[in-house]
């Protein structure tokens, strides 16, 4: 299955947060090789959290690769492949946040970057799994403490 979020989201666990959901609907993507979604309106206690607007955007877009990249030909004597290309995917969050009070929004981003070796999604697709399950389950499990970590500096 292509990404596709359904909404609500349920927020991750983090301090100051209860029940967090995010109604979404699919936006205008900023690119042909991508899907975005804004975040519409908010569900449980989210004290001094905003939706997405113009001004301040609450979005998470993915995108695939323009041009996918294939596996290089092996060295007729050696058989090695020494140009292994890579596919690049991203998946990014942004939101407007306020610097300073009477200061104008500026966008906090967040980015995952995937890159996936050509050929390794058909020789060895198991293990890219198991490094993306892996991925957003320590993001998951250390949620909060991510949270804590950038809003206190302390890791």
């Amino acid at each position: 299955m292509a990404f596709s979020l359904t909404t609500p989201v349920t927020g991750a666990a983090q301090t100051g947060l209860t029940s967090p959901t995010y109604t979404i609907a699919l936006d205008t993507s900023p690119d042909a090789t991508a899907r975005q979604y804004a975040v519409t309106a908010l569900g449980g206690t989210q004290t001094g959290v905003t939706a997405s607007s113009v001004s301040s955007p609450f979005t998470t877009a993915m995108w695939r690769p323009k041009a996918f990249q294939q596996l290089g030909k092996p060295n007729p004597v050696t058989g090695l492949i020494t140009r292994v290309g890579r596919n690049v995917y991203k998946v990014i969050t942004r939101k407007g946040v306020t610097p300073l009070a009477g200061q104008p929004i500026q966008n906090l981003i967040i980015s995952t970057v995937i890159e996936v070796p050509a050929g390794a999604d058909l020789a060895d697709s198991a293990n890219v799994r198991a490094s993306l399950s892996m991925h957003f389950g320590a993001l998951a499990q250390a949620t909060s403490g991510i949270g804590d970590t950038t809003v206190l500096g302390v890791l």
